[in-house]
């Protein structure tokens, strides 16, 4: 069956699953209305702009965006916050092909027990304003920081059907930044897969986050623990939908994850290594 766009003014469905959901539209840029926003918003001046809907974040229109609620969005500033405000104001999300990084410091807590607190704050913030610069410019949604970890969500409305390709880019380009040679220089390892996640809001009352839940955000989980210092381990799934070309050449491992019945083929890339193509 052929998808087709509803009418502009047609009201959007609510069921998390439809795929005509207002969820739906936001993660995958594929509902009519929201196309029509961003070329309205493109005749604006100037950039930067919100990746999803082309709102101007400079310029003379910028106190009008504002009003209208389209400041940056603190989770990632290339983006407005309305175009994720249903979701955080409906408990709404959608179940969508994505692709998640995960990326942790190894041995934080021998460095922990060796450094002193404030030193090991410092490290730990060094790593945050790396990888958050890092995912940023590769289009990701920074999802979470947990103890010495990131995850970062990449969903076609940002990247189109590239998302694997740019969470492989982002993770490599995270882990030359962090390698041996400068002040940001720590042990880091990290996970990219690609699957159908849910991504949308979770919590109640105000305790409410955007995040993505579902086996591949376990796994990916999985493999960034899995990774070695300056390692990046690529799902079959992520690798395939990256279309990496010479995967033959490259190192594979066959993983024993935690929690999974089957074992979990992987291919390694190293910090420092070209974005393969």
């Amino acid at each position: 069956m052929t998808h087709e766009d509803p009418p502009a003014d047609a009201p959007l469905p609510t069921t998390p699953t439809d795929p005509e959901s207002f969820s739906y539209a936001i993660l995958t840029g594929k509902v009519g209305i929201m196309r029509m926003g961003r070329r309205v918003f493109r005749a604006l001046p100037t950039d930067p702009r919100c990746k999803l809907c082309a709102s101007p974040f400079r310029g003379p229109f910028v106190p009008l965006m504002r009003a209208m609620g389209k400041g940056r969005w603190p989770k990632n500033p290339k983006y407005c916050e309305m175009c994720f405000k249903s979701m955080l104001e409906h408990r709404d999300g959608a179940e969508v092909e994505c692709s998640l990084l995960f990326a942790d410091v190894r041995g934080s807590t021998t460095m922990a027990e060796t450094m002193r607190p404030t030193d090991f704050n410092a490290a730990m913030d060094r790593f945050f304003a790396v990888a958050t610069k890092v995912l940023v410019d590769h289009d990701a949604i920074v999802d979470k920081f947990v103890g010495d970890e990131v995850m970062a969500i990449f969903i076609p409305a940002l990247t189109g059907e590239l998302h694997a390709r740019r969470a492989i880019d982002a993770g490599l380009a995270m882990l030359t930044a962090l390698r041996g040679g400068g002040p940001t220089t720590l042990p880091v390892g990290a996970g990219v897969n690609t699957g159908i996640a849910y991504v949308g809001t979770v919590g109640s009352g105000d305790n409410v986050e955007l995040t993505a839940m579902g086996d591949p955000v376990n796994v990916t989980a999985r493999l960034a623990s899995a990774a070695g210092a300056g390692e990046l381990l690529v799902s079959a799934a992520a690798a395939a939908s990256a279309h990496l070309a010479d995967t033959a050449a490259m190192e594979h491992r066959s993983l024993a994850l935690k929690g999974k019945s089957v074992a979990t083929e992987v291919v390694v890339l190293q910090a420092g290594y070209p974005p393969p193509t």
